[in-house]
């Protein structure tokens, strides 16, 4: 497996090819339309960026989104925790008639939307002035009257700690009554009578008090006839509401053409974006991207059959960082795309590390759960919902890799004698009195030493792989004296080591430190020739010490997850009874592989990013992002 070498392409054809164009682009789905480059003032005097429909696609993507919120809303709907994609024809999927029917679904249910939006804001204004009248039902007097030839009538509240027998004692020399209406824990609300003379001399007397007018314009009759009417407006409100949501929940059947609506409305806006990156003058456009060198056989019957004008060449030196990668993989390496887009995709220039990384990591990963009744979880939830549901993306690859990691973890564990800890051990000696074990080559508590040995063995050829790659990319690049003194010069040390070790010689170990020290030597320059000599020692012992040592993390995990397990059946055991058992037994080994799944991947994966990739790995490629039909809810069949 390897990167995909791409070609750069150069297209001219004639303006009103374009739809047509970008269209059989989509369809091949593996061309990637650059961005255009208008700083020569040759080209920005001749051409112009191409325009689009993609504002408005946008704005009826936003439209599908919220008409599917609103279907899962009021006909609750539930998401499950994947999305079951139907398979359709791309002839289905391109209809012109389907995708108006499911316009026209999401305008209605958008309709209702902003009819319901509009209740409510109704809603809550009756239901605000519903409250104001409240306080005062009990007044039998139209809220309109405001008084006779000499008299004035004003409803009138103060805060509710008033002392109303001291505020009639003030107006007792006014012609003036005050009434107490009704109380609350913040207000109170009262009728002030006066005669219309004595109107200014009894709100001066009341002003100290905090009293302050209300009023209800354009209101008639009383109180409670007021609230009667607005009950019914409630009401009819309520039921125009509830119509208006029983519309949408008739139209959650087409639940699916709105899903498959908006997968149109995805691809048609991949195609506005496309089309604003053309260059036009009105009669041609012209556009460069790219292409992998694989798929240009394809390409180049579309632009044959529409009369284009077009080049594909190799990407100049001064390109390569412009290329994007695509990373060429089988069922295998796939999956540890995950691993890679999340760390950073290599160099268009460098070398793909999904190949290389694959076997390590499925390996370290079934070294650290090593158990079979979790491998076996793994595999059947990987399994079956990557057949079932097929996940794209990111979610795909992660399902992919638990199953790869599931058969690695079955075989460690069928190694190490692991079935949800000894779980087995203790039903049979539960329910037989017999003593029971699973065969075991070895076990990570009565062979830690040889685990811990092992673990960090193995991290020395993983360590020596990625040096190994590191000697082939300097060689390429004609590095040939640092491809030498970097890594042939200490796989002469560690060569050395194991041999002195042994008792078979030293001498390999001689010409290793000899090496060592000719290397600063040689390369360096000045008094740098002294002082590379140190560093070079003390920079690469104390690296590839920690860097090996660091693996001693497989036989961590290994031991943790077995001892957790077993410490859950024992307890499950103490009381005796074999459904206890059970039912403490897998509430703890469910715990401890949850909390295995994640931390077995966080810890493979710095395994990988921090003591492989760092002898090797050069990253930031950008993904290669072609024009194609990119869809969430169907899959699209020829």
């Amino acid at each position: 497996m390897a990167i995909v070498k791409m070609k750069k392409l150069r297209v001219m054809a004639l303006a009103e090819c374009r739809e047509d164009l970008l269209g059989g682009l989509q369809h091949l789905g593996c061309v990637e339309i650059s961005e255009p480059n208008l700083s020569d003032p040759a080209w920005s005097a001749l051409l112009r960026r191409g325009s689009s429909s993609l504002a408005q696609t946008r704005t009826e993507i936003a439209d599908a989104h919220t008409a599917l919120a609103a279907i899962k809303q009021y006909a609750k709907v539930k998401d499950g925790l994947f999305i079951q994609r139907r398979q359709v024809s791309e002839q289905e999927f391109l209809d012109p008639t389907g995708k108006e029917q499911a316009k026209a679904v999401s305008q209605k249910i958008g309709g209702a939307l902003r009819e319901i939006s509009r209740l409510q804001g109704d809603e809550a204004r009756l239901t605000a002035r519903r409250q104001a009248l409240t306080p005062w039902a009990s007044l039998d007097m139209p809220l309109e009257l405001e008084g006779t030839a000499h008299a004035r009538f004003r409803l009138m509240v103060c805060p509710s700690g008033t002392d109303i027998g001291a505020v009639r004692i003030a107006l007792a020399d006014v012609a003036a009554e005050l009434y107490e209406v009704s109380a609350d824990k913040q207000q109170t609300y009262v009728l002030l009578l006066c005669h219309r003379a004595e109107e200014e001399t009894a709100q001066e007397l009341l002003r100290p008090f905090n009293f302050s007018a209300v009023a209800f314009p354009g209101t008639t009759g009383t109180a409670a006839e007021n609230m009667d009417a607005l009950d019914q407006s409630l009401a009819d409100n309520k039921k125009a509401q509830e119509a208006a949501a029983a519309a949408i929940v008739q139209d959650a059947k087409s639940r699916d053409v709105l899903r498959m609506y908006l997968d149109q409305l995805r691809a048609e806006a991949e195609k506005d974006a496309s089309a604003e990156r053309l260059l036009t003058d009105g009669t041609i456009l012209f556009f460069e991207g790219w292409a992998p060198a694989e798929s240009l056989r394809e390409v180049e019957k579309l632009l044959q059959s529409m009369d284009c004008a077009w080049e594909a060449e190799d990407p100049a030196p001064e390109e390569i960082h412009d290329v994007p990668v695509r990373l060429k993989n089988n069922w295998l390496t796939k999956p540890l795309n995950m691993v890679t887009e999340m760390y950073s995709l290599p160099a268009y220039n460098n070398v793909d590390p999904n190949p290389l990384m694959a076997p390590f990591f499925i390996l370290f990963y079934g070294i650290m759960m090593a158990d079979m009744g979790y491998g076996l979880l793994m595999f059947l939830a990987g399994f079956f919902i990557s057949r079932k549901y097929r996940p794209k993306g990111t979610m795909g690859h992660l399902f992919g890799l638990m199953t790869l990691c599931g058969v690695s973890t079955f075989i460690m564990g069928a190694i190490t004698g692991g079935f949800f800890g000894d779980f087995l051990t203790q039903a049979v000696l539960l329910t037989t009195g017999k003593e029971f074990a699973l065969p075991a080559l070895f076990t990570p508590l009565d062979d830690t030493l040889m685990i811990l040995l092992g673990s960090m063995a193995l991290g020395l050829v993983h360590i020596i792989t990625g040096m190994a790659i590191s000697f082939v990319r300097k060689l390429q690049n004609g590095a040939v004296l640092d491809a030498v003194f970097e890594e042939v010069t200490w796989w002469v040390v560690f060569l050395g080591i194991g041999l002195t070790a042994l008792g078979i010689t030293n001498l390999v170990l001689y010409l290793g430190i000899l090496l060592v020290v000719a290397g600063p030597l040689i390369t360096g320059k000045g008094f740098g020739k002294v002082t590379g000599i140190f560093a070079s020692l003390y920079n690469h012992i104390t690296g590839y010490f920690g860097d090996i040592l660091s693996y001693s993390r497989l036989m961590a995990l290994m031991l943790a997850g077995s001892v957790i397990a077993q410490v859950f059946n024992t307890l499950g055991a103490i009381p005796g009874n074999i459904i206890v058992f059970i039912i403490i037994s897998m509430a703890g080994n469910a715990l401890n592989f949850a909390l295995n799944l994640l931390g077995c991947y966080v810890h493979d994966l710095r395994l990988q990013c921090l003591e492989f990739f760092n002898k090797f790995y050069e990253d930031g490629g950008k993904p290669f992002r072609p024009l194609a039909m990119d869809t969430k809810y169907v899959d699209i069949t020829e």
